[in-house]
């Protein structure tokens, strides 16, 4: 419970809890799995891969199959992570963890410096469909970077648009995305507050003045 409460917001006391719990249950499978999502929030990839692998020979589920391609690619191993994308456990997949995978294949493709791959994966019918799903924002906001990175900007331009429309939770930063494409520069309230302040004239002081 600790984990997932404490995953997001501190990975490394999550950590922390994951291991006291893998001293304690290291035969149930939820606790091998929360172990190797605090693992892998850590980047502590190969630890991370060897907790979902036991979760998985506990369970038989193909659950983890994506996460466990993504911490190939994150031990440097992108040619193993797009064989898992071709492997029969895919297909045994649910509609979320199918994109999921899909994901993890762009982003193999774009460590292996294979653009025009990458872009091609993923373009699909979830993520031509206009139906905003929980992984929509994510699929549109990978894409979007791709075409981005191959010098497509106008393009890429547009997918950062429809990530937005369908990040309702915030969890891409599409819209930041977007406005430094747009040329839209922030400037913090507070920065702004000090400089007018630094550039007003000092009171004068008594005596200062004729």
């Amino acid at each position: 419970m600790m984990v997932a409460r404490l995953l997001d917001e501190d990975p490394e006391a999550a950590y922390g809890y994951s291991r006291v719990a893998l001293r304690l249950a290291s035969r149930v499978a939820a606790v091998r799995e929360a172990a190797g999502f605090a693992a892998y929030a850590n980047q502590k990839y190969a630890e991370a891969l060897a907790e979902f692998r036991a979760a998985r020979r506990m369970t038989g589920s193909v659950e983890l199959w994506p996460v466990m391609a993504d911490c190939e690619r994150g031990l440097g191993r992108p040619e193993k992570a797009l064989d898992m994308a071709g492997a029969p456990e895919v297909h045994k997949l649910d509609k979320a963890g199918q994109v999921e995978m899909r994901l993890v294949a762009a982003g193999a493709r774009r460590d292996m410096g294979q653009l025009d791959a990458a872009i091609v994966t993923l373009q699909s019918p979830e993520l031509a469909s206009n139906s905003v799903q929980p992984w929509t924002a994510r699929l549109r906001y990978a894409y979007a970077d791709a075409l981005l990175a191959a010098g497509r900007e106008q393009e890429a331009r547009e997918w950062f648009a429809k990530a937005v429309e369908s990040d309702r939770d915030g969890s891409t930063d599409a819209s930041d995305r977007l406005a430094e494409l747009d040329g839209v520069e922030f400037m913090d309230a507070l920065d702004e507050g000090e400089s007018e302040s630094d550039g007003q004239r000092p009171a004068a002081e008594d005596g200062d003045e004729d």
